[in-house]
Order: C-alpha cells, then sequence, then structure tokens
C-alpha cells in the first residue's frame, strides 16, 4: 500500500458531544444539584421511557446496574424473597445469550444464578429461536431467559418473546447495544418483561456512564428506585429490612445524557452511512457484513464482517495471543485487525461466546440440534454445529466512529483489500 499510516487514530467508537451536555452539566452544577437527585435525571427518565415505548424508566449508574436489579427483579417474582446471604436466583438454571460481553450474564451470577448458554442464530447474530426451544425440551423448569442484541442489530426478539410465553419465563432483554433500533416498528428494549438499555462511553449516545432500567409497572419502577438508593424504608431515620444497592445515576452524569438524547437520530444516521458504505466498498470480497433480518431496523452501533471460510488463512487462538499463516488471496480477523492497528485504526474481535470463556466452559451450551456441546475452545463432540464460536473465528469489528471521514473510511475499506492480496 502506497499511503501513510493516520496521523489521527481512527477509532472503533468514541463520544459525540454537542455543546447541550454541557449546558446541562453546568445547571447541575450552578443550582448544586451534584447528587443522585435532580431535573437531568428526571428529564433523562422522562425522555428514555419516550423514546423506547415503555411507562417508566429508572436511571441507574451503568447498564449492568440495570440487568442485575432486572435479575433481582425476575428473581423474586418467580421465587420469592430469598434468605439474606442468597441471591434470588440461587442454584436457578437461566438460559442466556452465548454470543454477547459478560455483562450480559454477570447479574444472574451475582444474583445465585446459573447460566445455561443459547447458541447464536447464522442469520441474525443473537439467539437462535431454535435452540432457545429445544433448551425448553432438555430443561423445561428454566423460568428466566436473558436475551442481548449484538451490535446494535436485532435478531428475533419478538420470537424469543413468544417462545417464554409459551413456557412461562420471564425476559430479560439486554438492548444496551440496540438503543434507538426496532423490530417490525417496535423498539428494542420494549420486548423484555425487563429491559436495560446503556449510555456507556461507546455507544449510540452517551452520559460517559450511566443505564435505565425500563419497565411498563409503577410498582416494579418503584422497587428499583427504592433498591438503588440502599433499600431504604420510608422512616424518619435509616432503616432497612432487604439488601440495597447505591445504583442511581449521577445529576451531573444525567445532563451528559440529556444533552445527547436529542441527536439519537442523527447519530443512527451517520452509523448507518458508515455500515453503508463498508457494504458498498467491500461488495467484491469474500466477506458479510452484520445481517440484517427481515422487519429490522438497527440502530448500526458497529459494523463487523465476517470472512468466507474458504478464504480463511490458517490461524490459531489461546486464551491470550492468536497466530496466523499469512497466505495470498486469503485472511483471518487477527490478520485484518493487526493489519489496521498498524496504520493506526481500531477494531476488535466479535464478542467471544461465552462457553468458550474459561469461566463458563464447564457450564451447558445448547444448540439447535438440542445437543449438549463439548464445552473447550475449538474441539466440538459429535459435530454439532456452534454458530457462535464459528462467527467469533472468523469475524471481527470495523472502525465505526461516527466522527471517522468519508475519506478515513475509504483508505480502511482499502487496508481490509490488501490483507486478501
Amino acid at each position: 500500500m502506497n499511503f501513510k499510516p493516520f496521523e489521527k487514530r481512527v477509532c472503533l467508537a468514541t463520544p459525540t458531544m454537542h455543546g447541550e451536555e454541557l449546558k446541562y452539566m453546568t445547571e447541575a452544577y450552578a443550582t448544586n444539584w451534584m447528587s443522585t437527585v435532580g431535573a437531568n435525571i428526571d428529564e433523562v427518565e422522562r425522555v428514555a421511557a419516550e423514546k423506547s415505548e415503555m411507562k417508566y424508566a429508572v436511571a441507574l449508574s451503568a447498564c449492568t446496574a440495570a440487568l442485575h436489579l432486572c435479575a433481582k427483579l425476575a428473581g423474586e417474582k418467580l421465587y420469592g424473597k430469598p434468605v439474606i446471604g442468597h441471591g434470588a436466583l440461587e442454584g436457578r438454571q437461566v438460559f442466556c445469550s452465548d454470543m454477547t460481553f459478560d455483562a450480559t450474564l454477570n447479574p444472574v451470577v451475582y444474583e445465585g444464578g446459573i447460566p445455561v448458554f443459547i447458541d447464536t442464530e447464522a442469520d441474525s447474530w443473537n439467539m437462535d429461536p431454535i435452540a432457545l426451544e429445544k433448551a425448553f425440551e432438555l430443561y423445561p423448569d428454566v423460568k428466566l431467559v436473558v436475551c442481548a442484541e449484538l451490535y446494535g442489530f436485532p435478531g428475533r426478539i419478538d420470537l424469543i418473546k413468544q417462545i417464554c410465553e409459551k413456557h412461562g419465563a420471564l425476559l430479560i432483554e439486554d438492548a444496551a447495544e440496540a438503543m434507538g433500533a426496532t423490530l417490525n416498528g417496535k423498539q428494542c428494549g420494549s420486548f423484555g418483561d425487563y429491559s436495560a438499555i446503556s449510555y456507556n462511553g461507546n455507544k449510540i449516545i452517551t452520559g460517559s456512564a450511566g443505564g435505565c432500567l425500563l419497565t411498563n409497572d409503577i410498582e416494579v419502577a418503584n422497587k428499583v428506585r427504592k433498591w438503588s438508593t440502599q433499600a431504604r424504608e420510608n422512616a424518619p431515620w435509616y432503616q432497612h429490612e432487604e439488601v440495597g444497592y447505591n445504583y442511581r445515576m449521577s445529576n451531573v452524569v444525567a445532563g451528559i445524557i440529556r444533552g445527547q438524547y436529542p441527536h439519537l437520530e442523527e447519530h443512527i444516521a451517520q452509523k448507518k452511512a458508515i455500515y453503508e458504505r463498508y457494504r458498498d466498498g467491500l461488495k467484491d470480497l469474500p466477506l458479510h457484513m452484520n445481517p440484517i433480518i427481515e422487519g429490522a431496523e438497527p440502530n448500526y452501533w458497529l459494523s463487523a464482517v465476517i470472512i468466507d471460510k474458504d478464504y480463511m488463512c490458517k490461524q490459531v487462538r489461546d486464551d491470550f495471543k492468536a497466530l496466523y499463516i499469512p497466505e495470498k488471496g486469503k485472511t483471518c480477523p487477527t490478520e485484518i485487525l493487526e493489519t489496521l492497528a498498524s496504520f493506526n485504526a481500531e477494531g476488535r474481535p466479535i464478542w467471544k461466546p461465552m462457553h468458550m470463556q474459561p469461566m463458563y466452559r464447564m457450564h451447558e451450551a445448547i444448540g439447535r440440534e438440542g445437543t449438549l456441546r463439548c464445552h473447550t475452545n475449538a474441539y466440538i463432540a459429535g459435530g454439532v454445529t456452534d454458530v457462535g464460536s464459528d462467527i467469533f473465528e472468523r469475524g471481527c469489528c470495523l472502525p465505526s466512529d461516527n466522527k471517522m471521514t468519508e475519506e478515513d473510511q475509504a483508505k480502511v475499506i482499502e487496508i481490509i483489500k490488501s490483507c486478501f492480496n
């Protein structure tokens, strides 16, 4: 290639500020509302509920906090209040998305639950409804499903919800990456019995941190507000009857989010343009972009690719390192990511499936054949298809920052093309 590395790093995804954020933060400072109450929090909760098409939103310190309280809510609804020292899901199996960030299912473990991983659907890169049905055949007593939406591209969350209802199970929807995305006109975050969205620093809009729990039940919203403020009782002194958490959102952080919300659709349009430029620029290469299923309108948060099997060079990974053998006309995610990095551009691997993670390798993982899979990095017992591991093996996320110029992206596309030469 006859061009130089980028002078300014081309990032995967960074915050994009507009000015209103500083206005609302300054108001919090000037009025001395610097804690976990204030006008910014009230407005974030109002707008978050409206945008998500839910009745109530509770602003919390992180999406992980929201998911934790979702798990606690579900556990207590299903099994009653636990004794002190035990989680609400203590010893109970929970069906969880396999290919996701571990924050999706860590809250299940916080509450003593045992994750059982559901394989990924090739057509959507999200939880496979067929594999979920098989899981219920194997474990009919399971009453909770935790489903994440990957990279802002909805899967068949509508079918997941129907399957849960059929089996009398509750659904926690992790819409951390999918705020503003829709399926059949319905907002991601509005399918779950309990749902969570994220304002982490790299999300479609950000507060540097923060998240919201979404619900249509005022009693649930009030319970979450109580739990998130150390479960203090309505008494003239500090009185506590159950375990609580310090999970409320700061009014300063809420000021950033408040200033970001008017730009949600603008950010989605920018991310969509990035996706479409990659799609058009890479169309002659043996790879495919994130799939878009019928009826879905993604938020296009991260653009990703998967390399056709016949064009993968030899690649091997252990838990910390990756090696590959360069081969003309072929490439692999490791080569693409290393080449991008050499030009000062940032990509990253697809989420490593949970059943491949060291801490979860002894947990059950279920594919659509209904056969439990072997828990090792590479070997799959009995030839059972492992879609999530295959996507991880052949896929990577591309620079998707909405401040990346068209010229920058054109250069990234040429860098990717060079990996096949």
